[in-house]
């Protein structure tokens, strides 16, 4: 971890590129996954040459990109893991209603380890419904999805992270300084902006 301390700047503690050493050392070596940014969009790419590593872009720089992939690839098993991103379908912005129920649905169990993941390093969570375009001008109503995540991300505290993403929470606490047990975390809809 200390390669990761070298890169914390107190005027800019949620550096993504501090997320791709803490990721790096927690699992370049035993999965052979790399976290890379400056990606027009989100993407994982298994590795196609022998000896390459897999790689999870996330978007541009941005802090919570990272973290969402992060969490999508931590709750991917094996087999997903040696398909191009993660072998999901993606619909782009502009979805209808079903469209978006369906994304929504997908989305629960990815963006409560990505609130786990916030938690273990003090960044704010945002719920994410990626869908800018099909919105614009309406207040839609995410209270349904809201309360999902929540639910889901107690549920994931209660029954364990999971071995990776519990690795990676543990190591974002030491680079974080936050020694709050990550099993004593609750979370509520009122946390949400």
């Amino acid at each position: 971890m200390i390669a990761a301390a070298s890169l914390y700047s107190p005027a800019e503690p949620f550096c993504a590129s501090r997320l791709e050493v803490l990721f790096a050392a927690c699992f370049a070596a035993s999965e052979n996954t790399v976290l890379c940014g400056g990606a027009a969009e989100p993407f994982y790419q298994p590795a196609v040459e022998v000896g390459e590593p897999h790689r999870l872009w996330y978007r541009e720089d941005f802090f919570a990109s990272a973290l969402h992939e992060i969490a999508h690839w931590c709750i991917a098993g094996r087999e997903r893991r040696l398909l191009p991103d993660f072998g999901y379908w993606y619909a782009p912005e502009g979805r209808n209603p079903a469209q978006q129920a369906a994304f929504e649905r997908v989305e629960v169990g990815p963006q409560a380890l990505e609130w786990c993941f916030a938690r273990a390093c003090g960044f704010p969570f945002r719920i994410s419904t990626d869908n800018l375009p099909a919105e614009e001008g309406e207040v839609a109503d995410h209270t349904v999805f809201k309360q999902a995540v929540c639910a889901e991300a107690g549920r994931r505290v209660g029954a364990g992270l999971g071995q990776r993403a519990q690795q990676f929470c543990h190591a974002l606490q030491q680079a974080f300084g936050n020694d709050t047990p990550w099993q004593s975390w609750r979370f509520s809809p009122v946390d949400l902006p």
